[in-house]
C-alpha cells in the first residue's frame, strides 16, 4: 500500500468510527487490536494487514472498499436500444481451489490478489465486504457446480442459520459445505448427487475450528 494509499484508508477508517461512534480503544477490542495500533492506522504510519482491514469494515458496517479511493470502472454498452453503463469493483480473490470434497490443505489462502467483476453479476452484493474464490470439487453439485466462483460473506458464526452454506477450515484444511448446528456439535453436511459424501462432524468448542465466511453468490463458467 503506497504511502498516499495508506492516509487516505487512515482517514476513512477515522470517519467510519466516528460515525458509529467507537472511540479507538473500542474500535481496536472489537477487531482484537490495541487502541496505539488503530491510532497508527488512521495516521497513515501503519498499514492494517488484510483480515484486520476486514475485521475493521464488519465492525465498522461498511464494505472494505468505502476505505479506498474509487475504483469503480463504467462502460457504456449500446445495443439497438439506448446506451446503458456498466459498472465493475474489485474484490479479494484467493486462487486456491476451496475443497468441496473432503476437506484439504490450502496454501496461500492469507495472500488474496483482486479480481473485477461486473454489478450486474454480483447484484445486491456488488460493492459489499465479500471475498471471491473458486470451488473444487462435487460434493455441493446440487446447488454449486464444481469450477464455480464464489462470493463469501464474513459473518459471525453466531448469526449463522441452519442450511447456510460456509467455507470452513479446521486445522487450516479448507472446504465448503451447509452449516448445521445441533447441541454441541457442529456438522457440515454436503449437498450432491454423489450419496458417497458424508457429514463433517466436529465439536463446537474445538479450538482449531474456524468459519470463514457465508456463501452468498456463486458465479459458474459455462463451456
Amino acid at each position: 500500500m503506497k504511502k498516499e494509499i495508506s492516509i487516505y484508508v487512515g482517514k476513512k477508517i477515522r470517519q467510519y468510527r466516528k460515525m458509529k461512534g467507537l472511540t479507538q480503544k473500542q474500535l481496536g477490542e472489537k477487531v482484537g487490536v490495541k487502541h496505539n495500533t488503530i491510532s497508527s492506522y488512521e495516521n497513515g504510519t501503519n498499514e492494517p494487514e488484510q483480515n484486520i482491514m476486514y475485521s475493521i469494515a464488519n465492525v465498522l458496517d461498511v464494505s472494505i472498499n468505502d476505505f479506498f479511493p474509487d475504483t469503480e470502472e463504467k462502460r457504456v454498452v449500446k445495443e439497438s436500444g439506448p446506451a446503458y453503463s456498466i459498472g465493475s469493483k474489485l474484490y479479494p480473490y484467493f486462487p486456491a481451489n476451496i475443497s468441496a470434497g473432503l476437506p484439504i490443505s490450502v496454501e496461500g489462502i492469507t495472500s488474496s490478489e483482486s479480481i473485477n467483476l461486473p454489478d450486474n453479476i454480483m447484484g445486491k452484493w456488488a460493492g459489499s465486504n465479500v471475498f471471491i474464490t473458486k470451488v473444487n470439487g462435487e460434493s455441493m453439485n446440487r446447488v454449486i457446480p464444481h469450477g464455480s466462483l464464489i462470493a463469501v460473506k464474513y459473518i459471525e458464526a453466531a448469526e449463522l442459520k441452519n442450511g447456510d452454506i460456509v467455507v470452513y477450515s479446521d486445522n487450516h484444511e479448507y472446504s465448503v459445505k451447509r452449516f448445521y448446528r445441533h447441541d454441541d456439535k457442529i456438522i457440515f453436511r454436503p449437498d450432491s448427487t454423489d450419496l458417497g459424501f458424508t457429514d463433517y462432524v466436529t465439536s463446537i468448542e474445538n479450538p482449531n475450528l474456524q468459519i470463514h465466511g457465508k456463501v452468498v453468490l456463486y458465479i459458474v463458467e459455462l463451456d
